[in-house]
């Protein structure tokens, strides 16, 4: 993957791909009629293996090392190939796709089961076409280009992360620090592309883009010099982005580097982040970069987790006598090593054996003097690399296991910060919990699994800061940003054009240009009128026009509503607004019948029965035990009507003797104190206040009829009205001007005007402070504002929605609206739009408590009227009568005459007749 000595491209890569076809061509499909075979035991006594990769290199220099080691362990340990030995040949591509098939094929006349390497995703691309026709696996360690996919290489093990995975962390970082936009450096080949490939898809995932991308060609020392890295560079300062990811090979990293702290793109504002060839590089080649590392200050760089590798670590040391480090790489090539050596133990408990076969095709294949006839076919590979892939151990750089996409489980990074002359860890980032200041394995033992709060520690960035960078900036190339500013034919005292020059003014200019002054930095914008002067342009197609790259930026009276936001993005509202109903109106006299005019006809209805019901309930209950409820029939109505209506005045001279009704009438008379204090309320304000009338009430009388209503050019009301409202796109009617207004709301619907006209709040407000005939009805039916249009994920959007709001806050945004839009008004205090008159669903509840308390009351009384009717018919003696007699009983029951005292007077007579009794007694024994 990582190179030293730069990729060697000349004559012989026409060669290369000459021969990849001819393989191609004569390979194919191997037939199994007239192969001939050779084979070794069961369990041979020593099994080959190769491996082919860049010797000389960051990587390759480690990977030998390791391979060696991870070879002599597996065969030091009897129980793993149980006494088979493992043989490894090892050959150098120089990062030469085609030295690297050649030793490919050379591995094949040698009966090899099994290839390591390589570490450069060029030259993958290349052997995994040898692999999969011989049949041999293809084990990488370093190539981690996200193209090379197990569908079109099924003999290509990746025992590594995918850049995939890398790019997918690299992602994250960007959009935990709230960047929307990168720049892309990459090496041009297969590795450098396809991983800037899968950057971006990982970036739009989160709604960020690439905003641009170069790539730095592959070739020999001298073609990578100063002056084309300083170029690029160049170009790069002139962008608005201030993220830059490299992802490069590290001879060519440390020279950007280089040229970009000349340049002074290592100071503050600049995010430069690199991918893993940079912490490969230094955990190899620490002590010998020492003097590289004050071109690298504040640089986050990525590292591939590998939490087992701390032992490893000091074996390596010894071995190597510390001339060179050990990186993620070559923990990898020792765990590729132990890959096979589980996989062939596998293979052989399952009865594999190692034989190969020749294509008799390609001797007669006119092709002699290439010697294809000496390569073999691996027999057993099918069954080698199911058991590779069936791998499942601990390794030095953690668990050995590939998921369904043929790729290893748990990828993880550490996010390295470069201070110094070291760096140290401010994260990781894992594939199931995302960014965290905790290793992964202690997030696993926590089971959080993506559940926890995505956080970093503090990172020090290029110019020794400790802030968040913004991570972009105005372009420094001369350009100035286009604004667009509606040329507006009425209500110019919001937006406006002087006349015979670009310059704009009006009340959201003022306010657009005071945010920018409180911006912690220039902001260069030029003022382009859109619009043809002669009526209100369309807002909708403004918008669109920002979403499409004409424009930068839109200022002005602009509504945010939902169709725009899905398409632009708007600042913070600087103005509240909402759509509201304009209709004219007329004075209202008070008339002789002005005090029916509080209640409904409902009202007045259900409150006139009310007093009738309560006052027959009362009767009821109090006819019985009162005298004051007794008497003629024509008494006892007029007893009722009088009763009930002289509770409205609480000037009922009637007594309530019983319980029950003294409950009822305490109930009704609270219902008739809150009856009359809203009706007293009510005629009060008729009486006192001008009314005015107007037979449209809101927005919801205009969808009842086939009035036409008017709306403004250009606004959105016109569309809402259509598609949220319903109303028939035939009765809108466009008015351009305030005096358009005015003129079609006197002649009305029925004359070719209209009957009400729809429009934004302050629109409304500006037209009624000189038109006193008109006035608002109903409520605001919609709640929006107004704000400053802007492309999508702009940070200048959000930049301005936080000046905004320091505007409100100290107060400037009230002034400069006083400033363009107070106008003397007409006065409003004596008068008012009609009232809606009190209806019964303002009341109901009052009625409802009082009718439940009668009928509770009701039931009681004759709950015990029949218990007291039960008791007299069974003490009748001729109880068995007819229904007509026990109907004039029950009757009876309840006309008789109750007199509370009666008990007491019973008991009274009781006790004297008692006394009596005894005296007349007390006569008779003295006469005897």
């Amino acid at each position: 993957m990582f190179l030293v000595d730069q990729i060697q491209y000349d004559m012989t890569s026409v060669l290369l791909w000459n021969l990849v076809v001819t393989l191609l061509l004569n390979l194919g499909v191997f037939l199994t009629n007239g192969l001939t075979t050779h084979n070794a035991s069961t369990r041979p006594a020593v099994v080959n293996i190769g491996a082919i990769f860049t010797f000389d290199s960051t990587i390759g220099r480690v990977a030998k090392v390791a391979i060696e080691e991870a070879v002599k362990d597996v065969n030091a340990n009897s129980t793993v190939l149980h006494g088979t030995e493992l043989r490894m040949e090892m050959r150098s591509s120089n990062c030469s796709g085609f030295l690297g098939m050649v030793g490919a094929l050379q591995f094949m006349e040698s009966d090899t089961v099994a290839i390591v390497g390589p570490q450069s995703s060029v030259v993958a691309h290349i052997i995994s076409h040898v692999a999969n026709e011989l049949q041999v696996p293809l084990l990488s360690f370093a190539a981690t280009d996200p193209t090379l996919s197990n569908l079109q290489f099924p003999y290509f093990i990746r025992s590594t992360q995918s850049d995939l995975h890398q790019m997918t962390a690299v992602s994250e970082i960007i959009d935990f620090y709230t960047w929307r936009e990168v720049i892309a450096i990459f090496i041009d080949d297969d590795y450098g592309r396809n991983g800037v490939l899968a950057l971006d898809d990982a970036l739009a995932a989160r709604r960020c883009r690439i905003s641009y991308k170069v790539g730095i060609p592959p070739g020999s020392e001298s073609e990578y010099d100063r002056s084309g890295i300083m170029d690029i560079l160049v170009k790069i300062a002139l962008m608005e982005s201030r993220v830059i990811v490299l992802h490069v090979y590290p001879d060519i990293g440390f020279l950007v580097f280089s040229v970009a702290r000349y340049l002074g793109m290592m100071e503050d504002g600049y995010v430069w982040i690199a991918t893993d060839w940079l912490s490969s590089a230094l955990d190899s080649n620490f002590p010998s970069l020492s003097d590289k590392m004050e071109d690298m200050q504040g640089v986050l760089a990525l590292r591939q987790h590998t939490p087992g590798s701390k032992d490893f670590s000091e074996k390596f040391k010894k071995l190597t006598g510390g001339s060179f480090g050990l990186n993620s790489y070559g923990l990898y090539a020792y765990d590729t090593v132990w890959i096979i050596a589980h996989a062939l133990d596998a293979f052989f408990n399952q009865g594999g054996v190692v034989s190969f076969s020749n294509d008799s095709r390609l001797s007669d294949a006119g092709l002699a003097d290439l010697h294809l006839d000496a390569m073999s076919i691996f027999n057993g590979g099918k069954l080698l690399l199911d058991n590779i892939w069936k791998s499942d151990f601990i390794g030095l750089t953690g668990r050995i296991k590939f998921d369904s996409d043929r790729n290893l489980v748990n990828p993880a990074y550490d996010i390295l910060n470069i201070i110094g002359t070291g760096f140290r860890t401010v994260g990781y980032w894992s594939n199931s919990s995302g960014l965290s200041t905790l290793t992964p394995e202690n997030l696993d033992s926590r089971k959080v699994n993506g559940s926890h709060n995505q956080e970093l520690h503090s990172v020090i960035w290029p110019g020794e800061i400790v802030t968040k960078p913004r991570g972009w900036v105005f372009p420094n190339n001369g350009k100035l940003l286009k604004i667009a500013v509606p040329i507006r034919v009425s209500y110019k005292e919001f937006v406006s054009q002087l006349p015979g020059s670009n310059f704009s003014k009006g009340f959201c200019i003022d306010v657009f240009v005071s945010a920018v002054n409180l911006l912690p930095y220039a902001v260069p914008y030029q003022f382009v009128p859109f619009g043809n002067g002669k009526e209100n342009p369309s807002y909708t197609e403004l918008v669109k026009l920002i979403a499409a790259g004409v424009f930068d930026g839109a200022v002005g009276d602009i509504a945010i509503v939902t169709n725009r936001t899905r398409i632009v993005d708007f600042t913070q509202p600087y103005a509240a607004s909402g759509l509201v109903v304009v209709a004219p109106f007329k004075k209202m006299n008070t008339g002789a019948w002005a005090f029916l005019r509080p209640f409904s006809p409902t009202l007045w209805a259900v409150t006139a029965a009310f007093f009738l019901v309560v006052g027959t309930v009362v009767w009821i209950l109090e006819h019985r035990i009162n005298d004051e409820f007794r008497g003629t029939p024509k008494r006892q109505i007029i007893t009722i009507l009088w009763f009930s209506l002289s509770t409205l005045f609480f000037a009922h001279r009637e007594n309530t003797a019983s319980t029950l009704g003294r409950i009822v009438l305490l109930i009704w008379l609270f219902v008739v104190l809150i009856i009359n204090s809203s009706y007293t309320a009510s005629l009060t304000s008729i009486l006192t206040v001008q009314q005015l009338s107007s037979p449209i009430k809101g927005i919801d009388t205009l969808k009842k009829t086939n009035d036409r209503i008017g709306f403004q050019v250009g606004s959105f009301a016109e569309r809402y009205l259509v598609d949220e409202i319903g109303i028939s796109e035939s009765r809108l009617v466009p008015l351009g001007t305030p005096d358009a207004y005015a003129d079609a709301l006197l002649k009305g619907s029925d004359n070719g005007g209209v009957a009400a006209i729809v429009d934004e709040r302050p629109y409304v407000e500006l037209f009624l402070s000189n038109q006193c005939r008109f006035r608002v009805v109903g409520r605001e039916f919609t709640k929006s504002g107004w704000g400053f249009a802007f492309p999508r994920d702009s940070p200048l959007a959000v930049d301005l929605s936080t000046t905004i709001l320091s505007l409100s806050e100290n107060g400037d945004l009230q002034r400069i609206h006083d400033k363009w839009l107070i106008r003397s008004g007409c006065s409003t205090d004596n008068s008012e739009l009609e009232s809606d008159r009190l209806h019964l669903k303002s009341f109901w509840g009052l009625f409802l408590i009082c009718g439940i308390a009668c009928f509770i009351a009701i039931f009681i009384y004759f709950c015990q009227v029949f218990r007291r009717f039960r008791n007299i018919a069974r003490a009748a003696p001729d109880s068995g009568g007819s229904g007509s007699r026990r109907l004039q009983t029950l009757l009876s029951v309840i006309d008789e005459k109750k007199n509370p005292r009666d008990k007491k007077r019973q008991k009274v007579e009781r006790c004297i007749s008692n006394e009596s009794n005894d005296c007349e007694n007390g006569q008779d024994l003295e006469q005897r």
